[in-house]
């Protein structure tokens, strides 16, 4: 099945999978069943049997899957064969704390450049990423095709529309505000208050058991 026929729900779930299955195999494990990988990352055995079933035979019944094999596939899935490297829009404290992290743990995509207003900022490096100005946008992006914005909110969609002109495909919104793009640039919002607002909701109104 080609991957964008793939039902996106299954498709988010995909890392999910490649970081158990990676943590495995750093373990020495040779095979794990689908009751495992369940317990793990908390989606059930039907739905990973049938997330697993649009590729094809990943495992066999009754021996489970192969974690040596899940991993090259996933790895090639995910092509993190391939270093993707990324774009940091705003160095406040969320920015900065993602450029210490870099999300070097299990993957292969790296913030590599980052771009603030602050002129007390721009110069520095932080976690070994160098740190321009917001004004070198399109002059130090080149390839780049993924960005995070981490900047105020009504900043966002100004600097979303730089980005776009300059060949970013891809947005990883971390401001409250709802960037307005062409329909061909991929999105995703991550509004942290929502979240836990949603996160505290749920454990007033719903239970675990």
């Amino acid at each position: 099945m080609e991957q964008n026929k793939i039902p996106q729900a299954t498709a988010k779930r995909l890392p999910l999978y490649y970081r158990f299955i990676n943590n495995l195999n750093q373990q020495g494990k040779k095979r794990v069943s689908s009751k495992e990988l369940s317990e793990a990352v908390k989606v059930d055995s039907a739905t990973i049997r049938r997330d697993f079933s649009y590729f094809g035979a990943l495992g066999k019944k009754g021996y489970g899957y192969n974690v040596e094999y899940l991993l090259g596939f996933f790895k090639s899935t995910l092509d993190q064969h391939e270093i993707t490297e990324v774009a940091l829009i705003g160095v406040g404290n969320l920015g900065t704390a993602f450029l210490h992290y870099n999300f070097m743990k299990n993957n292969n995509i790296r913030i590599t450049i980052a771009f603030d207003a602050d002129e007390k900022k721009v110069g520095t490096d932080i976690g070994g990423v160098p740190v321009y100005h917001i004004d070198e946008l399109g002059e130090r992006l080149k390839d780049t095709e993924v960005a995070i914005l981490t900047i105020p909110a009504d900043e966002a969609d100004a600097i979303a529309n730089q980005l776009v002109e300059h060949g970013v495909s891809g947005i990883l919104n971390f401001t409250p505000a709802r960037i307005t793009v062409p329909s061909h640039i991929r999105v995703h919002h991550i509004d942290l208050a929502i979240e836990l607002q949603s996160l505290v909701y749920f454990l007033k109104h719903y239970s675990l058991q």
